[in-house]
């Protein structure tokens, strides 16, 4: 897969977790996993745009003597999804008219 369709659809996927409820780092990664391949290092980073952006909130839970990182989606990260689902719907109308006629 194209190394910049995954990473778009990496922030989306990891977006649409958090809808599910909050959560941390490690199953946050399980989670994706399960949809496509996603790596600790890979998400981080992802976690932080999404803070930058206004995407996801972050609070500490202590957790075996340790503090926890949960992360949150927003209205705004909400509103991500949303976008990204409208835009998907114009993608699927380009991979339409390219597929036409191509597997006759």
């Amino acid at each position: 897969m194209d190394i910049n369709l995954k990473r778009g659809l990496l922030e989306i996927g990891v977006l649409k977790i958090l809808v599910n409820g909050d959560s941390y780092g490690y199953q946050i990664v399980k989670d994706v996993s399960r949809y496509v391949e996603i790596q600790e290092s890979t998400l981080y980073p992802i976690l932080k745009r999404h803070e930058a952006s206004g995407f996801v909130t972050v609070y500490s839970v202590e957790y075996n003597g340790r503090l926890r990182k949960y992360f949150k989606i927003t209205r705004e990260g909400k509103r991500r999804i949303v976008s990204f689902l409208k835009e998907w719907e114009e993608v699927m109308e380009v991979y339409d008219f390219i597929k036409e006629g191509i597997y006759e």
